[in-house]
């Protein structure tokens, strides 16, 4: 479990729309054949495993990174367990849900930190425009499997399809705070 949305409650009163698209719908670039996209909905089981998944970060085990935001109308840190994509020295956080609070934070606040073991960072971000994404997204549902059911893309799927579907899965491009952002 990761980048785990919150439950219904704790969206601040925000009803998101749905995360998904028709599944008669044609995909993207016609490349693979229409597939329902789940919505994500806060369970008791998904709870107990971010958890156990938010323990196992805090130690230093396995890919994930702990994203903490200021709540954008209380001002509390919020926590959740991510995936970061990593590729040549370059961090990139992907919300596979949409817009969930986490991600409204995020915006609001203009920066996040990462925790993984005992390290810790904070960060400012950049969120990037639908048409960039897609080389992102697609090397995303690679690592992060549990995502899949999230998008129409395919993990074989080509980038163009993930391109299509961009606007609805945000990417934050991550700079580390003290470091100069490039122009």
């Amino acid at each position: 479990m990761s980048d785990t949305p919150p439950d219904r409650a704790g969206d601040g009163g925000q009803h998101r729309p749905p995360d998904r698209l028709d599944a008669g719908t044609d995909p993207p670039g016609g490349h693979n054949p229409a597939r329902p996209v789940r919505e994500f909905r806060m369970r008791g089981a998904d709870r107990a495993g971010n958890a156990i998944f938010s323990l196992l970060t805090r130690a230093g085990i396995g890919p994930a990174h702990l994203l903490t935001t200021r709540g954008r109308r209380t001002g509390r840190p919020r926590t959740n367990p991510v995936i970061l994509v990593q590729q040549d020295g370059q961090r990139w956080l992907v919300a596979p849900y949409g817009g969930v609070s986490w991600v409204l934070n995020a915006r609001a606040a203009g920066r996040v930190a990462l925790r993984r073991g005992r390290a810790s960072r904070d960060y400012t971000i950049r969120e990037l425009p639908p048409a960039q994404p897609g080389p992102i997204l697609q090397r995303y549902i690679r690592i992060a499997p549990a995502a899949r059911p999230y998008f129409q893309a395919g993990k074989d799927s080509p980038t163009a399809d993930f391109i299509a579907e961009a606007d609805r899965h945000p990417v934050f491009e991550l700079t580390p705070v003290g470091e100069d952002a490039a122009p």
